[in-house]
């Protein structure tokens, strides 16, 4: 069992890592692009990176608190599923009602890689490269699509 500050520490070098080798990775809209924290640009739409003992995962939350508005943005998702499922190259999971660490209801569609665990360093490399195809894949989706899901948030 870790501590505390060898997990903050553990977490740092992974981060750092992933941060430098995506670095020079520029998103499908030609401009560059901070990949830990991949902006949505569209309010209660959160695109997260998760990774621990279970496995690795990219996903989309729709975290709406109005249950209407996430209700209308997961019907615009799953009307561009076809699409989007086109695009990854890796099974897509699609959740409607899923709960968070938090306890908050959310929407989430994810990729997710099961057989990784973030405690083997041997695992490091093939995380940072699931990450990495997952995320050009689906940036190259979203930043066709976003314009969409902007309008229906405003």
């Amino acid at each position: 069992m870790l501590s505390k500050e060898e997990r903050k520490a553990r977490n740092a070098a992974f981060w750092d890592t992933f941060k430098k080798e995506m670095r020079s990775t520029k998103s499908s809209s030609g401009r560059a692009m901070s990949w830990v924290s991949y902006p949505s640009d569209v309010k209660d739409i959160y695109i997260r990176l998760e990774t621990d003992q279970d496995g690795a995962r990219l996903c989309f939350d729709i975290q709406a608190k109005d249950q209407g508005i996430r209700s209308i943005l997961w019907e615009q998702m799953t009307e561009l599923k076809k699409v989007l499922e086109n695009e990854m190259t890796w099974e897509t999971i699609w959740i409607e009602s899923f709960t968070n660490k938090e306890g908050k209801s959310i929407s989430r569609i994810e990729w997710r890689n099961d057989d990784l665990n973030f405690y083997k360093d041997e695992d490091w490399p093939l995380i940072r490269q699931f990450f990495a195809q997952r995320l050009v894949e689906f940036d190259r989706f979203y930043q066709e699509f976003k314009d969409i899901l902007i309008a229906l948030a405003d």
